[in-house]
């Protein structure tokens, strides 16, 4: 008796795991910072109509998670 999982199932399985991998990848933190980013911008522009902000306040956040990133990986590098 075969035990496998039926075809769809398997690739609706294969392509949760590439938007996964895709999307997250190696560093979770960064997807969840993007999420965080696009929704105050999003926030930012639609509630105040503050699109000047909200233009300023985009590089800011992604900078700053980008180095935030960069100094995290670089600690754990350090530490092995």
């Amino acid at each position: 008796m075969n035990n496998q999982q039926p075809l769809v199932v398997r690739l609706l399985k294969g392509f949760g795991m590439f938007w996964w991998d895709f999307l997250v990848g190696d560093t979770p933190e960064l997807f969840v910072a993007a999420l965080v980013i696009i929704g105050v911008v999003a926030l930012v522009s639609e509630s105040w109509h503050a699109n000047t902000v909200a233009v300023i306040v985009l590089p800011i956040l992604a900078i700053s998670a980008l180095t935030l990133s960069v100094k995290r990986a670089s600690d754990a590098a350090k530490r092995k």
